[in-house]
């Protein structure tokens, strides 16, 4: 018998990660909780209705089915200190303590441990009140980034072009409260030009595994247009980043970050998610997660040749990893969204069924059963569907010639994903 998982989350990443637990053979069972009812359709997969964030039923659940481990997939979790509660129940789970996920849960911790390092990034300032955040936008001008401090899933952040645009963005934080808790603080940051990737890695303390590069598509529209979302499609590998930009990232910017938390007395173990830009002036960093980025691991995981849970296991108990990827081909995915995502979500779209090839996948997100329609749009992006190809030409016109064949009334999708490795 292979090893009984646990994956916390709801997602289309925690579908992904689920899958690629049951791929590598090692793991035999995966429960996911809450998980969605589009999981169900997997052999393998048992979806627990526990909420992510409800740590004893969660501990209960690991004890009374004999669960080997694990694997916490969304940040709010991490952030309350799940990973804490599992270790004092004495459960292995993989992801940060509640100390080391601050490099996520707030943009002001990351920044002022990049300054102490010397890792290379945007300049920036820390504001709690408007009024000298505002002065601090006039006296800067545009463009300038403005991000609330805590967790906003994705949409706390303002590349603001013109200064009236930044202060809109600061009067959404401090007088409207858009965004709660997550906006008693902003950090507003020099503009950097170039082109974005991500690079996540697995890590135990100062050792850490980079896995292949990845690049999201952050705006709801083509062309890179509307308002700034979770993430509408991803692809890797990327071209146009070269492989020395990559090596001096993680030379300069990964290394010392797992070297530096480690240091300080909040050592890293789990998945730390680079968000990096390609400047002139070299890669710096944009954010920090604290876990799988999504869409990003539905897109990378797929490359995985090697067994995950292996791996992962091998990590929990102080051993050496082996984590082996696909060298060529390409992976490329899309997100199908809710017809006003990411303000005004309109739910109960029902979701065509999709058919893939062994070379593709649909992982599902926001999605709920209902009697008559079977799955139904639940929440802002539904589900992703991600193929793999020789090329990343061949991928997208894949990924595509599915997508514009289903009945997707009342959702929407981009039709450009991978358009920047093919213009490059």
């Amino acid at each position: 018998m292979g090893q009984k998982v646990l994956v916390i989350g709801s997602g289309a990443r925690e579908h992904a990660i689920a899958s690629a637990l049951l791929r590598g053979g090692s793991v035999s069972e995966v429960a996911v909780a809450p998980g969605n009812p589009g999981m169900a359709l997997d052999e393998g997969i048992r979806v627990v209705s526990l909420g992510s964030s409800n740590q004893a039923a969660l501990i209960d659940f690991v004890k009374d089915n004999g669960y080997d481990w694990v694997f916490v997939g969304p940040e709010v979790p991490l952030i309350e200190g799940i990973v804490d509660a599992f270790a004092k129940a004495g459960i292995k789970a993989f992801g940060p303590s509640k100390a080391a996920a601050q490099i996520e849960g707030s943009k002001d911790f990351a920044k002022r441990l990049m300054a102490r390092h010397n890792i290379p990034t945007a300049k920036y300032e820390t504001f709690d009140e408007l009024e000298p955040a505002v002065a601090y936008v006039h006296e800067h001008g545009a463009p300038i980034v403005v991000k609330a401090d805590g967790l906003a899933a994705g949409k706390g952040v303002t590349v603001a072009m013109d200064e009236e645009t930044a202060v809109k963005a600061l009067d959404d934080i401090f007088v409207d409260h858009r965004f709660g808790n997550a906006g008693a603080k902003v950090v507003i940051e020099d503009f950097l030009e170039g082109q974005e990737f991500s690079l996540m890695s697995f890590v135990n303390g100062t050792e850490f595994w980079p896995m292949p590069i990845s690049q999201d598509h952050k705006r709801a529209y083509d062309n890179d247009e509307g308002p700034n979302t979770g993430g509408m499609g991803a692809y890797s590998p990327v071209p146009q980043i070269p492989q020395s930009v990559v090596d001096t990232a993680i030379e300069t910017i990964v290394r010392p970050t797992v070297e530096a938390m480690a240091a300080e007395g909040t050592p890293f173990t789990g998945i730390l998610y680079a968000g990096l830009i390609a400047t002139a002036d070299g890669p710096k960093v944009i954010e920090f997660n604290a876990r799988f980025g999504d869409p990003e691991t539905e897109v990378v995981l797929p490359r995985l040749t090697s067994d995950l849970g292996a791996g992962i296991n091998a990590i929990l108990n102080g051993e050496t990893p082996t984590f082996e990827w696909k060298q060529d081909g390409a992976t490329l995915g899309v997100v199908l969204a809710s017809k006003g995502y990411p303000t005004h979500v309109i739910k109960g779209a029902p979701i065509p069924e999709i058919t893939v090839d062994a070379d593709s996948h649909v992982y599902y997100a926001g999605v709920a059963s209902d009697a008559t329609h079977g799955l139904v749009a639940n929440s802002g992006r539904v589900l992703f569907v991600e193929t793999s190809a020789e090329s990343i030409k061949a991928a997208q016109d894949k990924v595509y010639a599915i997508l514009d064949n289903l009945d997707t009334t009342g959702m929407f999708y981009r039709h450009d994903i991978g358009a920047k490795a093919l213009n490059a």
